[in-house]
């Protein structure tokens, strides 16, 4: 795992990739009966999932003590990020009943410090704010960014996964947030992390 890993930036200790390891393993067997992810070879789970999630967490802001992973489906990135980075309380909003039960299985496993939501953000009680906000891969993308961007503590930021065609509508949707240049994922020719600050 940690020589798949090279390119994310971020670095992996033994633990972490023991950890990943764990992780991998029970998002297989979860895989076989619930849709976590439609890749199935555990090495692209890595390489793409899992070097994606870690890239984002070596760009979430040092003094973040709270992350909010808005639609997080198998965990990606907020899984990856509370062992990257232990010191963040991340909360794993999932809606979907048999993703959220898998969420928590994985934090039980895992023993992170994670809360898993398992209804809407917009349910959240409206004064609920974070350091920092995630997003990949969530239906209806541009509504999804304005329902996040309402989760971003003032100094906070939001971390959005996009692609070469997204990324300027997914900007001009939050003009409220001062964007960073976008970069490239790892192992991606249309991937880009766009990372804004309220």
């Amino acid at each position: 795992i940690a020589s798949l890993l090279e390119s994310c930036q971020q670095p992996v200790s033994e633990a972490l990739a023991g950890q990943l390891a764990v992780y991998l393993d029970l998002l297989l067997k979860w895989n076989a009966r619930t849709n976590l992810t439609a890749i199935r070879a555990p090495e692209e789970i890595v390489r793409r999932h899992f070097a994606d999630s870690l890239f984002c967490a070596g760009r979430v802001a040092a003094a973040a003590r709270t992350l909010l992973d808005f639609g997080s489906g198998g965990g990606f990135p907020g899984i990856p990020v509370a062992l990257a980075r232990p010191e963040i309380a991340v909360t794993l909003a999932e809606s979907q009943g048999k993703k959220a039960s898998f969420l928590r299985e994985a934090v039980r496993s895992l023993k992170i410090a994670a809360e898993v939501w398992p209804q809407r953000v917009e349910t959240m009680a409206p004064g609920r704010i974070f350091d920092a906000v995630t997003l990949r891969a969530v239906d209806g993308m541009i509504e999804a960014c304005r329902a996040a961007a309402e989760r971003v503590a003032p100094g906070g930021q939001m971390l959005i996964f996009s692609t070469e065609k997204l990324a300027g509508e997914q900007q001009g949707a939050l003009l409220e947030l001062h964007w960073a240049e976008p970069e490239r994922l790892p192992h991606s020719e249309q991937g880009l992390l766009l990372a804004g600050t309220r």
